[in-house]
């Protein structure tokens, strides 16, 4: 090889080691530095999309007042919800916890008064409640959650509301669709207790009746029946010592003995429903009477679809 030849050789390969390193060193940074630029758009695009799903979203506070007491709260946070969803998402922030203890506290020393919980829920929700409507439901869960931790559930009252002006996010989460009202009772009063006795007497004329078809794993109450279902827990969450009765019948085809434990299955599969749907399992109790008390001919087909039934009643 001759000099000139190697020396060109040398600078030929000067230039390709060069421009390796050159790629390494700093190609390679420019590279990586595209790319950090690129998620810090993307993480600010996404940021800049969750505030703007919170920004169109109902945002409700859990602000509760006492006008003619000392109880005042007003927190930047709420029981929220998934729509078409009666149960609260968990789990509750301390603040709130907080502040449902203090409604707690201050109802144990207040037992003069009561607080009306009031659950909002849109037209276009699906109810898969036991109840006439998702607000209702959704008050009686905030119920269930205050007396699981000592307060009275004669000290509070549920409603619904309908209210499509009440927004999701865009994760579809309702931010404390609720509102709250402070009573105060009048000594003297019997209102309530005349209204009680009333919604009472009404409940063991017209009690509610399931009728069950053969390996029925469902069920689907009507407008009417979801609302005796709130009665009936209306009236339990009042009155002292009051329960639901769940009592299963069956038609008269196979032994007594199949059949009493047919009756109970419906009973505590009705049972179960209940419970699910957030009435407390202390307050119903279930039994089974099988084919005894037919209120149809078992002769015919139809009779024995009506003797096969669950009642619903107070005791």
């Amino acid at each position: 090889m001759s000099k000139k030849t190697g020396y060109l050789l040398g600078i030929l390969l000067t230039i390709i080691l060069g421009t390796i390193l050159y790629w390494f060193f700093c190609c390679k940074c420019c590279y990586g530095t595209v790319n950090a630029d690129a998620n810090t758009n993307v993480n600010t695009i996404e940021n800049k999309n969750d505030v703007k799903a919170k920004l169109d979203a109902t945002m409700n506070a859990f602000a509760v007042k006492d006008a003619n007491g000392n109880l005042s709260f007003d927190i930047n946070d709420n029981i929220n919800f998934k729509t078409s969803d009666f149960h609260y998402i968990e789990p509750l922030s301390p603040e709130v916890d907080n502040g449902l203890t203090q409604l707690v506290d201050y109802f144990g020393a207040n037992p003069n008064k009561s607080i009306d919980i009031t659950g909002h829920y849109r037209s276009d929700e699906n109810n898969t409640s036991a109840f006439p409507n998702l607000g209702l439901a959704r008050a009686n869960a905030v119920k269930n959650y205050l007396t699981s931790k000592g307060m009275s559930s004669k000290n509070v009252n549920t409603f619904g509301k309908l209210d499509d002006s009440f927004i999701a996010d865009d994760n579809s989460i309702l931010h404390g669709p609720l509102s709250y009202n402070i009573n105060t009772m009048e000594d003297g009063d019997t209102s309530q207790a005349d209204a009680l006795k009333a919604l009472g007497d009404a409940i063991k004329a017209d009690p509610l009746i399931l009728y069950f078809n053969t390996a029925q794993a469902s069920i689907n109450l009507t407008a009417e029946q979801r609302q005796k279902v709130a009665d009936m827990v209306k009236y339990t969450d009042k009155v002292d010592g009051a329960s639901l009765n769940v009592t299963g019948y069956t038609d008269n085809t196979g032994s007594r003995a199949t059949n009493v434990r047919l009756g109970q299955e419906r009973a505590d599969f009705a049972k179960n429903y209940l419970v699910e749907n957030g009435i407390a399992a202390s307050k119903i109790n279930s039994a089974s009477k099988g084919p005894d008390s037919p209120i149809a001919d078992n002769a015919t087909e139809e009779g024995k679809a009506k003797n096969r039934r669950v009642v619903v009643t107070i005791n």
